[in-house]
């Protein structure tokens, strides 16, 4: 499963952006996903993941009621609807590929895109 992930940009705090993550490979529907990011100067950190059918989905305490993830597996898509963006959640955001479902473990996840930069003005 390849994985590439889009949507990033500039967008002052309070505003919203989409990001989509597009697989190639026909197995990707079998596959869960998550989101993670990184800060400037920090760790990669879990964002959200979810399972394979979409039935399911698991959020990081700091997106939840913030942040949607869905998928279209017809379109081998995933995304991350993400509002009332802070300054907090500039970061560049990565979308991977796992058999573990709703995992928020780095290790557990077999592909990743290659990430898209979000920043959040205040």
């Amino acid at each position: 499963v390849q994985l590439q992930a889009s949507g990033g940009g500039l967008v002052q705090a309070g505003g919203s952006l989409r990001l989509s993550c597009a697989a190639s490979g026909r197995a990707f529907s079998s596959y869960a996903c998550g989101w993670f990011r990184q800060a400037p100067g920090k760790e990669r950190e879990f964002v959200t993941a979810i399972n394979w059918s979409g039935g399911s989905t698991y959020y990081a305490d700091s997106v939840k009621g913030r942040f949607t993830i869905s998928r279209d597996n017809a379109k081998n898509t995933v995304y991350l609807q993400m509002n009332s963006l802070k300054p907090g959640d500039t970061a560049v955001y990565y979308c991977a590929a796992t058999r573990v479902p709703n995992s928020d473990y780095e290790s557990e996840y077999d592909f990743w895109g290659q990430g898209t930069l979000v920043t959040v003005s205040s």
